[in-house]
């Protein structure tokens, strides 16, 4: 497997669940990418009813009841209000939604509120022209914890997962692809690693790869920004999330109740491919705008705490815009035998991982069960995946009791590389706080340190390296 994100993780999850011999090999850490950068949602996706993609919602929904049962410490419930201030506008909500609740097989989650039952419900909302609301169901999780489930389920099912390694090329036997070359980027040590069949589940990156096997290949992946801001819990108390179901470009944009801070976002912008996608000043400036239409206190600039970006690997379809195009995926294999998986969203990765490996399967001459992945339990979660962690709870200016504790054993039993594999994925804490994050940097270095072994040197250069990384996820005018 090639790729360590959402997508790579449940192929290798799904191959090792059939007794197929699997490595997975991520160039960065895990879920680095898009994959930890999400709105944090399992969901069937409510803008697409708009379009008429009633397959895909439904897909979507069948796969987070999968995952309700397979990961229920790490995925839960959350209400979402849809306020309503035109005439007739809850009726119309109402019939929509029920079609959303009818679809995922539920029975009256849908509920029609009064003006007064908004406000009780989410006390945080503007009263400014409100009739009311209609109240739907959803799922929310904690992507990179999830993403680090699936590498400790595909690595107890007997798959080798490795970070911080680099496929360089491909090779080749008998004009097929034959397996991968990695570099260790730490080591720089290079190494032939032979496979019957090579899967290709680098998201934005798949072009790329592909190139390796075909430099003459057509593209079939446009990249888009989706950038969130967090805010103060302040602005939005309870428990209940909004939607704001029409935004200037025609998307939606939520505003979500996340480890004691409210997530809001996203947006939706063509752009290259990069390694480390920030929110620009127009993105922030876009989800300020949207958010203060909304809350009966308006948040400033000075009021974000964190602001990140991923990229959606969205597939070539013409010359649309990125928000017209589909997220559902496609599964391509090369004369050669490189199988590519493209496209897709979190909610469906499993199913995506499912298609990918029977066609890997049949690529490669392999014999193999059928997927598993549907019952299969995901590991993490053993603890309380919802309530702030040491490292989160200093960065937002706590105590910094047990903070070392909690940073070795990142170090020592999830794989943690790098001052930013700890704040940003084994941790949350860079996405609650940016700027509480670097009065922590050099601490979380020198715990990491203790544990790997490293000298006074790795640990000022870590913390410089960090320090750097999270002045991009602080907005500026």
């Amino acid at each position: 497997m090639v790729g360590g994100g959402a997508t790579g993780l449940g192929c290798a999850v799904d191959a090792a669940s059939r007794g197929l011999s699997v490595a997975l090999f991520e160039r960065f850490d895990f879920a680095s990418g898009t994959s930890s950068r999400s709105t944090k949602l399992i969901h069937g996706g409510v803008r697409y009813l708009r379009g008429g993609q009633i397959g895909l919602v439904a897909q979507s929904l069948r796969e987070r009841e999968r995952l309700r049962r397979n990961a229920p410490r790490l995925v839960r419930e959350i209400d979402f209000l849809v306020p309503t201030r035109r005439r007739f506008g809850r009726a119309f909500y109402a019939v929509g939604l029920g079609l959303y609740d009818a679809l995922s097989g539920g029975a009256g989650a849908t509920r029609v509120l009064s003006r007064n039952a908004v406000h009780d419900r989410v006390p945080g909302l503007s009263m400014d022209g409100l009739r009311g609301g209609v109240l739907y169901e959803d799922d929310q999780f904690d992507d990179a914890r999830l993403a680090l489930g699936l590498a400790r389920t595909a690595s107890e099912l007997g798959a080798v997962v490795v970070n911080y390694a680099a496929v360089e090329s491909l090779l080749e036997r008998g004009g097929r692809v034959a397996g991968v070359v990695v570099c260790d980027r730490e080591t720089e040590r290079r190494i032939e690693v032979p496979a019957r069949v090579v899967i290709n589940a680098s998201g934005v990156r798949a072009d790329s790869i592909r190139r390796m096997d075909d430099p003459n290949c057509v593209p079939i992946i446009r990249a888009s920004r989706g950038a969130h801001i967090v805010l103060e819990r302040a602005f939005l108390p309870g428990e209940t999330a909004v939607l704001i179901p029409r935004t200037d470009d025609g998307r939606v944009v939520f505003l979500i109740p996340w480890r004691g801070r409210v997530l809001v976002g996203t947006t939706d912008t063509a752009c290259g491919v990069v390694d480390d996608p920030v929110a620009t000043p127009d993105d922030v400036a876009f989800l300020l705008s949207h958010a203060k239409r909304v809350l009966a206190r308006a948040p400033s600039l000075d009021d974000v705490k964190s602001a990140f970006a991923g990229l959606r690997p969205l597939l070539v379809k013409g010359s649309v815009g990125t928000a017209s195009l589909s997220r559902d995926h496609r599964v391509f294999v090369s004369p050669r035998g490189l199988v590519t998986i493209a496209g897709g969203k979190w909610t469906t990765y499993r199913s995506m991982a499912e298609d990918a490996v029977d066609r890997a399967i049949a690529a490669g001459g392999l014999r193999a069960a059928r997927s598993q992945t549907a019952a299969v339990a995901i590991r993490g979660g053993e603890t309380d995946a919802w309530s702030n962690d040491p490292v989160e709870r200093a960065a937002m200016g706590g105590e910094r009791i047990e903070m070392e504790d909690f940073v070795r054993a990142a170090v020592r039993d999830d794989m943690a590389r790098t001052v930013d594999d700890v704040m940003s994925r084994r941790s949350r804490a860079l996405f609650l706080d940016a700027r509480g994050c670097t009065a922590i940097a050099h601490d979380v270095a020198l715990a990491m340190a203790r544990e790997l072994n490293r000298d006074e040197g790795w640990i000022q250069s870590e913390a410089r390296s960090f320090t750097a990384l999270a002045a991009r996820w602080i907005p500026s005018p």
